[in-house]
This record gives C-alpha cells, structure tokens and sequence, in this order.
C-alpha cells in the first residue's frame, strides 16, 4: 500500500502525468471522433464506450476494434499478437458483453512477421476461446502493423456514460502478475491461471445482468489514471482518486502504476449501497476488488492522498478524449 504524498508530490505526479504518452494518446481521440459526431448520433451511437452498442433484438451487439502500437509490432510481433486480443475481449467484457468473434488486418513485408503475429493471435485466442475467424493481409513495402475488431452480445450493457455522484470507484484486477518490460503492461493474465480466466471475465457479464453497476470501462492504454478520466468525461461528473487505496506492486513508481495497461484490469462505478455485493461477487473467485474512490457532482479528476487533493484534469475547462460528446 501507499504511505500517503504530500501536497507538492502530488502536484509533480498530476504533471507527469498529463505529459505522459499515454494522455497523449488518448487526448488524440476527440478530434477523430469528433469527424464522426453527427454520424454516429443520426444512428444512436454514443461515442465514448468501450464498443459500439448496436441494438438486436432483447440485447445488443457490441462492435470494437483495437490498433497495436507499431513499436510493439515491429520488436515483439508474437506478443502484439496475443495484445490485440486481449485488448478486444476486454472491450467487450468490460461493458457487459461476451465476445462472440474476432477478425485481423496484418501488415508486414514479409511471412516470418505475419506468422509470429498470427501466432500469437491465435494462441491468446484459445487462452480466451474467442475465434479469429477471418481478416485481411496487407503485403506491405517496409513497416508492420496489426489491428483487431471483435464481435460481441450483451444481454444488458455496463456502458461509460452512466456514473452518478456518489458512485464508488472499484478498481478489479487480478493480483498476481509480473511487468512486460518496455512498454509499461502488467500482465497478471499468466499462463498457469489459464483455468480460471474465462469465469473471471464472466464476472463482468453477471454483474451488469444482476444491475450491480452503473458504469465501467477496462483499464486500457492510458492506464488507471486515463481510464478513469474517461469514465469521469464519458459520464460528464467529476472524480477523486484516492492513491491511498492503491496496492503499487514492488519495483513500480506510483506515476508508472497509474499509467500501466492491465491484462485484466476494470474500472467500475458502484452504487454504495451494492458495493459489498459486487466486491463479495470478484473476491470470492480470488479477484481484488478495491474501492479507490468516489464519484463527484463538478467535472474535475482529482488526485488525493492523506485528505489533500490535486487536480488532475479540470473536464470543464478542457476535453479529454471527448466522450460523451
């Protein structure tokens, strides 16, 4: 656990990270977005979610996709592979879903990259029994890429847009785990708990059918810190984060921890009220459940700790990713 930062230590980690990469990033998505605005809007999408949320008949369909960094590609090509799908079926589960399939659109200019991509696809694949079962090879003149698109069904969403002040902010996340060195993942989705991860991940699906959550999104590339400015934006309230709360693994610095993707990691807003239940529902599979803070009436993400706060993001002064809009 944390012993608590003082005021300017706070200030200095609310600054690394807002000019971390990883805020960087996901700032880029609200002009994007914004393209597609009145698009998605004629058709009911609100942009923002985990996946887009299509509805068919007494559910929904949830429609995602998810691009690896080229970096990744290029020096790790097998573990980007195995990336792209967890990333994808974590979309999906996180709002309540269950993948159903996945297609690929590999790049490469030569077999060797595409087979360790393919690869490592596919054996993450089996991890998570979601099928790849098409895609699309591009024969490319220098560079790789890979992106993943995934096809899931929801009988109820957990969506971004429906936090409430008053909300608890319950960090889950699987404990044991080790760092993927260079590029700031913490895999706690090791091979020996292959067993026992397809009935984690369908702890997400039974919580949103049990109408045990009000919001959620999985702990993605911006880490726990972006991702939870999102949330906050996407539901248009305001957020402490209490960094008292967090267990920081050993050899991690509170600013790397908060901006670590998770293998298995959600965020998930709680009514207090439910908030015993829901915790009872991810602890008794062995699954950590915290609460690691509360959800506010005016738009700002602060960071807190020992009673002091910094502000992190003032969402009415400045957009982040643009959700909600």
């Amino acid at each position: 656990m944390t012993t608590g930062l003082a005021a300017a230590d706070l200030a200095i980690l609310a600054r690394t990270l807002r000019d971390a990469d990883a805020f960087g990033g996901k700032r880029r998505i609200s002009a994007a977005a914004g393209v597609f605005a009145s698009l998605a809007r004629d058709f009911g999408i609100r942009n923002g979610d985990d996946a887009a949320v299509i509805p068919q008949g007494d559910g929904f369909l949830l429609l995602a996709a998810e691009g690896i960094v080229t970096e990744l590609v290029r020096s790790r090509p097998r573990l980007a592979g195995a990336c792209a799908v967890v990333a994808n079926v974590n979309d999906i589960y996180a709002m309540g879903g269950r993948p159903l399939a996945m297609v690929d659109v590999v790049g490469a200019p030569g077999d060797d990259e595409v087979l360790e991509m393919c690869r490592g696809m596919r054996a993450c694949a089996e991890r998570y029994r979601v099928p790849v079962v098409g895609g699309h090879l591009l024969r490319t003149q220098g560079d790789v890429s890979l992106a993943v698109a995934i096809l899931g069904k929801a009988k109820r969403c957990i969506t971004s847009f429906d936090a409430r002040p008053g909300d608890r902010l319950l960090l889950v996340r699987r404990r044991r785990g080790r760092p993927v060195e260079g590029f700031g993942f913490w895999n706690c989705t090791l091979p020996e708990d292959d067993g026992a991860l397809p009935g984690d991940l369908e702890l997400l699906p039974a919580c949103a059918e049990a109408e045990l959550v009000s919001a959620g999104k999985d702990v993605s590339m911006g880490g726990v810190a972006g991702t939870a400015v999102m949330l906050a934006e996407s539901s248009r309230i305001g957020l402490r984060i209490d960094l008292d709360a967090l267990d920081v693994p050993e050899g991690y610095t509170m600013d790397r921890w908060l901006l670590a993707f998770l293998s298995y990691g959600f965020l998930l807003a709680v009514d207090p009220g439910k908030l015993p239940r829901v915790v009872d529902v991810f602890e008794g599979r062995g699954v950590s459940a915290v609460p690691i803070g509360e959800f506010l009436g005016e738009p700002v993400v602060w960071l807190e700790s020992r009673g002091v706060r910094e502000p992190l993001w003032d969402l009415g002064r400045e957009p982040f990713a643009g959700g909600g809009s």
